[in-house]
């Protein structure tokens, strides 16, 4: 049974909205309980984001029967707390266990001694998915546009610009996958043969590090850089014995995982899942062991569209975006559309595509969620004739400079006062990805597409609650100043009185 929120509270606990933060707080988690606060204490919001909440417990699911889950709400909070801070699980885990107004906020009182264990919060944490975040976020950007007092009729101006969000992989060499591959395939057989009584890998570990050892030799060998071609002849020589040996090795490892799943398969003596896990990463050492062939011993070229740049996060790309100092990112990039407010009305996970891809499809899903938007801003990189044509048809102004020479109707367009006040704001946006990275989205730890599908959404959504709670703290700093200059000049007043 799983529930949303528990409805009574227990002993010593504090009401959400009873809760006090430090107005002149500049510290990060304040911001965001402050922001979770306005949503559980407006019933309106409330009731929309618990409505939500609930596409995540199984559709049949019984809520009065079965074993106790974390509460959705405080499966919402830990989740947006731990990007917002841009903690791994472990931190999460000792400050949910230990911070007393984050306690508060998920209804433990003073009196309650329940912990959370790391497991726990792992599990109930990917419980969110994209889509449930998607549509939370879209009630956390309307509750901050009606808090800043927006108008109805008052429209939307975007701005909208991409990143790279780094994977958690290392370098990708060849001979590096390849040993990662190697490493799977014999620590899961070796793991299968001990569970159902079959001998012929109790050396696993042994054979490893005989392969570590070939692995480490070929890394550590330099091409010459003598001027001497004999010299360079003999290094390029020992470079391709070294590569081959490495091989040859891995292959004869190889072969005997195949002999022993067709005996493991025989026999049905295990789970046809495990054995196709090995098999995929056998499949995985033979592509790298082709490519370190073709690429070292035959001098051959691999194409850019033959690499693979992680077996373990397979959706990894290689980007280049030319930024000074940086050659390359390995990650994926992640587009984001912000408006005037500072709010991220829709981000994008870009997958195998660039920027002038997915210009009309941020414009296009942004304004279906809030139709106010009437004005985009782009760089140079997003544009393309058809996607300039396609965006005037549904859009007020469409800042989208031209790639190359400009021709005297394109300088008129770009040299008026509107597209130019709107190229000058496009930069603001930089500011929303140096917060989104400063919080979380620099680099994805989440295992997998799900994983950093989900990672990307919380950061967003956890930007989105954190300005939201500062634009309240910053309301009740002012009133709290206006009370403190009343309070003096009637204390002024009163001495004055007296004199």
């Amino acid at each position: 049974m799983r529930i949303i929120r528990e409805p009574q509270m227990q002993l010593g606990a504090v009401d959400i909205s009873q809760i006090r933060f430090d107005p002149r707080s500049r510290d990060e988690i304040p911001k965001l309980l402050h922001g979770l606060q306005y949503i559980y204490c407006t019933r309106e919001l409330k009731e929309e984001v618990f409505k939500i909440l609930e596409g995540v417990i199984p559709p049949g699911t019984d809520p009065n029967n079965g074993r106790r889950g974390m509460d959705l709400w405080k499966v919402l909070v830990l989740g947006t707390l731990r990007l917002n801070c841009n903690w791994d699980y472990d931190k999460l885990q000792e400050i949910a266990n230990n911070h007393r107004t984050l306690r508060f906020m998920l209804g433990h009182g003073i009196l309650d001694n329940q912990n959370y264990a790391l497991q726990t919060l792992k599990d109930n944490v990917s419980l969110l998915t994209p889509e449930v975040l998607d549509q939370i976020n879209q009630v956390v950007v309307k509750a901050g546009h009606q808090l800043l007092g927006k108008r109805k009729e008052e429209n939307l101006k975007g701005r909208c610009d991409s990143f790279v969000v780094e994977t958690d992989v290392h370098y990708p060499t060849d001979i590096r996958l390849l040993f990662d591959a190697t490493s799977k395939v014999i620590t899961l057989i070796a793991a299968v043969c001990f569970s159902v009584g079959i001998s012929g890998w109790r050396q696993s570990s042994h054979n490893l590090r005989k392969i570590k050892k070939l692995f480490r030799k070929a890394q550590n060998l330099k091409r010459s850089s003598s001027e001497t071609e004999k010299k360079k002849a003999e290094r390029e020589r020992v470079i391709v014995e070294a590569h081959q040996a490495y091989i040859d090795l891995v292959t004869s490892f190889v072969e005997r995982v195949e002999k022993t799943i067709k005996e493991l398969r025989d026999k049905a003596l295990a789970s046809e899942e495990k054995l196709l896990e090995i098999e995929k990463y056998m499949s995985d050492a033979r592509r790298q062991m082709d490519q370190i062939q073709r690429r070292v011993v035959n001098g051959e070229k691999i194409p850019h569209d033959e690499k693979v740049f992680s077996i373990f996060e397979e959706h990894t790309e290689w980007i280049c975006k030319g930024k000074a100092g940086v050659s390359q990112e390995l990650g994926l990039r992640v587009c984001v559309l912000e408006d005037q407010y500072g709010f991220i009305l829709f981000h994008h996970v870009m997958r195998k595509q660039t920027d002038d891809q997915v210009t009309v499809y941020m414009v296009r899903e942004a304004k279906e969620r809030f139709s106010e938007l009437e004005s985009c801003s782009f760089d140079k990189g997003f544009y393309s004739l058809a996607n300039k044509k396609e965006l005037q048809e549904t859009m007020d102004l469409v800042i989208l400079p031209k790639k190359g020479k400009l021709s005297l109707r394109d300088k008129e367009l770009e040299h008026s006062e509107a597209f130019v006040q709107g190229k000058r704001k496009h930069s603001a946006v930089e500011s929303a990805i140096n917060a989104l990275e400063n919080h979380g989205l620099d680099r994805c730890p989440d295992h997998g597409m799900d994983g950093f599908e989900r990672y990307t959404a919380l950061a967003v959504l956890a930007r989105n609650l954190q300005i939201l709670g500062h634009k309240i703290q910053q309301k009740e700093a002012k009133r709290q100043k206006r009370l403190e200059k009343i309070k003096k000049n009637r204390k002024q007043a009163k001495l004055r009185l007296a004199a």
